[in-house]
């Protein structure tokens, strides 16, 4: 159990947020402190989210592909690449009227 000395003026805060919340002293800290700890934990990220990179994507990437220019550059090089392979001459067709 902890014990807190307060000032009135914060005292008047906390009993005007219990009344408005609807909620005990105690159930306002558990979530005051919960969302504190929210903001100074690192975030995960989106692979740690999902568990973990597939193996087979890390097996032939650079080693500095984490970083997105890098990415993005290899992305554009891979389009550019596909569409000049597609690329074919435009054909005339006449259509009589």
């Amino acid at each position: 159990m902890i014990s807190i000395n307060l000032d009135r003026e914060t005292e008047i805060y906390l009993a005007e947020i219990i009344n408005q919340e609807n909620i005990t002293s105690e159930e306002l800290l558990k979530q005051l402190i919960y969302q504190h700890w929210q903001t100074i934990k690192p975030r995960e990220t989106l692979a740690q989210r999902r568990g973990k990179h597939p193996e087979n994507l890390l097996q032939d990437a650079d080693p500095d592909l984490s970083l997105r220019e890098n990415r993005k550059n290899i992305v554009a090089e891979h389009i550019q690449n596909r569409h000049q392979n597609r690329k074919q001459p435009f054909e005339r067709v006449y259509l009589e009227l």
